[in-house]
């Protein structure tokens, strides 16, 4: 983790277990408390986001996908239809 001017605060209640077992687990890191959740925090922070924002297809999946980019579908009729009027309307 690269060192940054940190210049907002997150406030965090736990309760007394829960505490210690953070200063356990940070002393076993020789880090602060604050580091430690921090950081740990972090990490799962940019798992859950890259779980919600990527996307993972099988080989045949990819496939599909990549021949749908490569093939142009046939325009039926409601789609000419609102080709017409949208150059009716934008010039």
């Amino acid at each position: 983790m690269t060192t940054l001017a940190k210049n907002t605060r997150l406030h965090i209640r736990c309760d007394q277990e829960m505490r210690r077992l953070l200063d356990k687990a940070a002393a076993y890191a020789h880090m602060s408390v604050s580091e430690f959740v921090l950081r740990n925090a972090i990490e799962q922070a940019k798992s859950v986001v890259q779980a919600h924002e990527s996307i993972t297809l099988s080989q045949d999946d990819f496939a599909a996908f990549l021949d749908a980019l490569d093939t142009q579908p046939q325009a039926n009729a409601a789609l000419q239809r609102a080709f017409a009027r949208h150059a009716e309307h934008v010039k």
